[in-house]
């Protein structure tokens, strides 16, 4: 691995655990098109945020695929919430993979216009909207990674997962991503 891989391996964590009670600048919300809530992680955001993230979420008009739009924490430790819609699965053949990686583009590039410096994400469109996992893990990673190499405002990304599945296969896909096998 060389120096560069190095410096931006060490801005990127992998853990496990519930994105809502991170204490970063902002958490990224995988949200649908309304941006008012719904089940998974959206859910549980809106509930950790209280009704007055709904309430601003409101005022925004809701957010295409592959949009990122950006609102206060409220309740949360975070003091942002960066939105975004990814694509629901439905076999790769229908822009799936594009759509999903202008998710991470978009609210990268969000959280370097409102001066974020840490940003959690959790994995986008894996739950509900069916996105096989290790190919979202490895479109995920590749982006973050191309965003971290050119540009240092964004001082750290944690990629955050629910149970062991999600976090070995993120793991698994860094690991090849940074050459470390």
């Amino acid at each position: 691995m060389d120096e560069s891989n190095t410096t931006v391996r060490q801005r990127i964590a992998i853990i496990q655990g519930d994105i809502t009670l991170l204490a970063v600048d902002a958490i990224v919300n995988a949200a649908n098109n309304s941006l008012l809530g719904g089940g998974g992680v959206d859910g549980a955001i809106h509930d950790a945020a209280g009704p007055e993230l709904v309430a601003e979420c409101r005022t925004l008009g809701g957010c295409e695929t592959g949009a990122a739009k950006i609102t206060r924490g409220y309740r949360l430790p975070a003091r942002y919430v960066i939105h975004t819609v990814g694509p629901v699965w439905y076999g790769g053949d229908y822009g799936e993979p594009a759509s999903l990686a202008a998710c991470y583009r978009n609210s990268l590039k969000l959280a370097k216009l409102n001066d974020i410096e840490t940003l959690a994400f959790p994995a986008i469109s894996t739950g509900i909207y069916g996105y096989p996992l290790e190919p979202a893990a490895r479109i995920a990673l590749s982006e973050v990674i191309r965003f971290l190499e050119g540009n240092d405002e964004v001082r750290h990304v944690t990629m955050i997962c629910r149970g062991d599945e999600a976090y070995a296969v993120y793991q698994q896909v860094a690991r090849e991503l940074f050459g470390e096998e």
